[in-house]
């Protein structure tokens, strides 16, 4: 006998709530990883060192893997966003913008942060010379969080015209939050604060795609 596949939705939507589903899950995965290594990591100290420097020491192997796991689903998930969210050039450019921050998070992966302040250990305190691997870092990683905060704005001009008014203030709040942070950061007269104003931030920018994921995913099948 043929199976009944009167119920089964065309292959198209099962292709994009698939692509999706990376994005739900990318953000988590991220999240725990990054917070059992701050937990565990012996010398790191969250509201001294940023998450990019537990890439560092002999257990670094596993932040570049989290790296270069959750970008590559992070690019899944924009070309989910893209298939979701239909044609047009706001579409494009929320999900070209997404998954550009998820290449960066890859190539955040290759090229290492210093290490710097005591972490890993035996490294001297304070900051050292930067290293040619260390500015590249520094460099995509500024990249990829343009990327980011410009995605969460025109995906927010996008569900404003479909009439969508909290995700789209859920949206433009996530972006200015987030670039707001990363530039006090930046700046280095923030100290602990700013590190942590800013992992705040990029919790918050994991759970903005999460979300956005789910509610698209959840419209997939409304179509």
């Amino acid at each position: 006998m043929s199976a009944d596949t009167s119920t089964c939705p065309p292959l198209a939507d099962r292709l994009t709530k698939s692509l999706l589903g990376y994005g739900v899950i990318a953000g988590p995965i991220y999240i725990v990883a990054v917070a059992a290594q701050a937990a565990t990591r012996e010398g790191f100290d969250p509201t001294r060192h940023a998450a990019s420097q537990l890439a560092n020491g002999d257990l670094g192997w596993i932040q570049i893997a989290t790296f270069l796991i959750t970008g590559v689903m992070t690019i899944a998930a924009a070309v989910g966003i893209r298939r979701a969210l239909g044609s047009g050039r706001a579409s494009a450019w929320a999900s070209g913008l997404i998954g550009a921050y998820g290449a960066g998070l890859i190539v955040a992966g290759v090229f290492r942060a210093d290490p710097s302040d005591g972490f890993p250990p035996g490294t001297p305190p304070g900051f050292g010379e930067p290293s040619w691997h260390g500015i590249a870092h520094f460099a995509v990683a500024g990249i990829g969080f343009i990327c980011l905060v410009a995605g969460c704005f025109v995906a927010a001009a996008h569900l404003g015209k479909a009439g969508e008014r909290g995700w789209a203030w859920f949206s433009r709040f996530t972006g200015a939050f987030f670039a707001a942070t990363f530039a006090f950061m930046a700046s280095g007269s923030g100290g602990p604060t700013a590190i942590l104003l800013f992992t705040a931030a990029v919790v918050l920018a994991w759970a903005w795609l999460s979300a956005l994921s789910i509610k698209l995913y959840k419209a997939v099948d409304k179509r």
